[in-house]
C-alpha cells in the first residue's frame, strides 16, 4: 500500500461523519505495532510522531524514515503527521521529509500571535501540499498542568480557521494529555456547537483519558481526528513490566520489546474499532 496522506484519510471521515485515528509512535517497535493493528482492524491510521520523540531521538529522519517504511510496506491506508510541533524550523523538517500533514502548536500564545504565527505556517505549508493543524484555547494536562476546565470558544474558533486558513482545528472540551485513567467528561454540547462554527474537522488531544464511550459520543458530536498515545505506551509498558518480573535473567531486548509491541498493537486494533467504525 502506498503512503497516503492525512488530508485524504481526515476529509473522508469528516465527510461521512466518523472517527479517524491518529496515533503516535516512539521508536521501530511502537510504529511496527501501530501497522499491525491497523491492518488486524481493517482500519486505516495517522501515524504522528511528536516534537517530543524528536527531542528524544536527537532529530526526526531517522524514526521519520523508518515510520515511512513501515507504513509504505502496510496493507492499510497509513499516513505520517508531525505532532504538537512549538517549532516552525522542526515544520519545515517535516515537510522535507515527507509528512503530509502538520500540527503546529502556537497556543500557549497570546491569540493574536497564535493567529498571525499560525497563518504564516500555514501558507508555507499549503505552498508546498501540506495539511495544518493547529490548537485554539490550550488542551489542558500538557507539560503536566491538569486544565480540565480549559474550553475553545466556538465564535473565537470560527474567526481563528478563517484568519488562518487551517486545515483542522485541535479544541479544548474537557481532555488532558497524558491522563493515565480514563475519566475525563467531555463537554459534547461544546463539541456539536464548535462542529457547526466551523466547517474544517475537529481533532481530540488527550484522548487516552476519554472511555469507550466517551470517545463514540464525540464523534457523534461532530469531532473528526481522535488522538491516542498514553493510552497505548501504557500497553507497551505494561507487557514489557511483565516479561522482565517474569523473567528475572532476561537480557535479550527483543523478548521484551516484542511483548511491548504484541500488546500495544492489540490496544490499536481495539481502539480502531472504537473511533473509526
Amino acid at each position: 500500500m502506498t503512503l497516503t496522506t492525512t488530508a485524504a484519510l481526515i476529509t473522508a471521515a469528516h465527510e461521512e461523519g466518523r472517527g479517524v485515528a491518529a496515533f503516535n509512535t516512539i521508536n521501530l517497535e511502537t510504529v511496527e505495532a501501530l501497522a499491525t493493528g491497523a491492518e488486524a482492524a481493517n482500519r486505516p491510521l495517522i501515524v504522528q510522531i511528536s516534537e517530543n520523540a524528536v527531542r528524544y531521538h536527537g532529530g526526526l529522519a531517522p524514526l521519520a524514515q523508518a515510520a515511512i517504511a513501515v507504513a509504505s510496506g502496510s496493507t492499510m491506508p497509513m499516513s505520517l503527521h508531525l505532532d504538537h510541533a512549538t517549532s516552525e524550523r522542526l515544520v519545515g523538517v517535516a515537510v522535507d521529509l515527507g509528512f503530509s500533514s502538520v500540527m503546529y502548536d502556537a497556543s500557549q500564545l497570546p491569540y493574536a500571535e497564535n493567529l498571525a504565527r499560525t497563518a504564516a505556517v500555514v501558507q508555507r505549508c499549503h505552498d508546498r501540499g501540506a495539511h495544518v493543524e493547529a490548537e485554539l484555547g490550550e488542551v489542558g494536562g500538557k507539560d503536566g498542568v491538569h486544565a480540565p476546565g480549559a474550553r475553545t470558544d466556538p465564535t473565537e474558533a470560527a474567526e481563528f480557521v478563517g484568519s488562518t486558513g487551517v486545515d483542522a482545528l485541535a479544541v479544548a472540551v474537557g481532555s488532558s494529555h497524558k491522563m493515565t485513567t480514563r475519566d475525563a467528561t467531555l463537554d459534547v454540547d461544546l463539541i456539536a456547537a464548535l462542529a457547526r462554527a466551523v466547517s474544517v474537522p475537529l481533532v481530540l488531544h488527550g484522548s487516552s483519558g476519554v472511555s469507550d464511550d466517551g470517545l463514540r459520543a464525540a464523534i457523534t458530536a461532530g469531532m473528526t481526528k481522535i488522538n491516542v498515545a498514553t493510552q497505548l505506551n501504557k500497553a507497551f509498558t505494561a507487557a514489557v513490566r511483565e516479561q522482565l518480573e517474569t523473567d528475572q535473567a532476561l537480557v535479550d531486548q527483543r523478548r521484551y520489546l516484542g511483548a511491548g509491541r504484541d500488546a500495544m498493537a492489540a490496544e490499536t486494533a481495539r481502539l480502531l474499532t472504537v473511533i473509526s467504525t
